[in-house]
């Protein structure tokens, strides 16, 4: 099995070995630059792993992640036109770089690719049940982010409300990226489906700590400035968490404070985490996060395969799961 940095430098080789046409270069481009600008490549590395799982090599699900790597990148680069963002990963986001109108283009053109990298599996059941893996995870998306942007100017968040949309939006693709990886390399549809839950639960447990992170993590280890979700009136689980708990006065006092939307206020971001403290919610977050690793970890080891050959998938689980903080 290989660790996870081989994996990542496979990939990237992969990536790279793809060529696209050079014209026309407006259209081309924007797709070079955001794929180029990096990150961990977790989604694709997932695959991989996966197929490695049940005997594949890397290069049989290559195919799988690029589909999964390129439709991630799709969805950042629109994501990123939707809320004007002016940079990611520490650059020029693609529509700042190259305008609206070419990001818009060259991202429908991403999803278009996705789709086209999985008709390098000749066998009809395989590109069916990959194609009907993306699509899910598509359709999942495209909901959970639509939820997203709703939650921003709706009182009545719930939740359950929020945990669905946290699936959707960042799990269901990390869940999928599982699931293709285990079918290209010949794993049954119960195993790859015992696959796609353990990312799934993942997913969600991810997503709750990066939650907990942005309030309570050390920022130079987190890599972002606290409190930037309370800053943005962002209704993560911590505030409907603290909405459940709170007194009549402190919810109210909550509701007020996240009325308000300024970039830089010190006082505000002091005063929610106060009331978090006070309310304990990051232990309780702390609590359902463990329950949802908990959960995914059985999903592992309920795989027909042997132990030691889960261990290149737990060691990642793990490094997601237990971040600095």
């Amino acid at each position: 099995m290989h660790t996870v940095s081989q994996l990542q430098d496979l990939f990237v080789s992969g990536l790279e070995q793809r060529t696209r046409p050079a014209e026309p270069a407006g259209l081309y481009e924007p797709i070079d630059y955001i794929m180029s600008l990096g990150g961990k490549r977790i989604r694709p590395v997932m695959a991989m792993m996966s197929c490695e799982l049940f005997g594949g090599r890397p290069a049989d699900a290559m195919a799988a992640a690029l589909a999964v790597e390129t439709f991630h990148n799709f969805t950042l680069l629109h994501d990123d036109i939707m809320d004007e963002a002016p940079l990611r990963r520490g650059r020029e986001t693609v529509h700042m770089r190259y305008g609206v109108s070419q990001g818009i283009l060259s991202g429908d053109l991403m999803l278009i690719m996705s789709y086209k990298y999985l008709m390098e599996y000749p066998d009809p059941e395989l590109f069916r049940a990959l194609t009907a893996s993306l699509s899910d995870a598509a359709v999942k998306v495209c909901e959970g982010q639509q939820w997203d942007m709703a939650f921003e100017g709706d009182g009545e968040v719930t939740i359950p409300d929020y945990l669905r949309m946290i699936e959707y939006k960042t799990a269901a693709l990390l869940a999928s990226a599982l699931e293709m990886g285990a079918l290209t390399g010949g794993a049954s549809a119960a195993d790859a489906r015992e696959l796609y839950e353990f990312g799934r639960l993942l997913g969600l447990a991810f997503q709750l700590l990066d939650d907990l992170l942005d309030s309570f993590g050390d920022p130079q280890k987190f890599g972002k400035k606290v409190g930037g979700d309370i800053s943005r009136n962002k209704k993560t689980y911590l505030y409907l968490k603290a909405i459940e708990l709170a007194d009549e006065h402190t919810r109210a006092q909550l509701v007020d404070l996240y009325s308000h939307q300024q970039a830089e206020d010190a006082s505000k971001i002091s005063t929610v985490k106060g009331i978090f403290e006070s309310l304990e919610i990051p232990a309780h977050t702390r609590g359902v996060i463990d329950k949802y690793q908990k959960e995914a970890f059985s999903h592992l080891e309920a795989i027909n395969v042997d132990d030691s050959s889960k261990k290149s998938l737990r060691d990642l689980a793990v490094q997601l799961g237990v971040r600095e903080h």
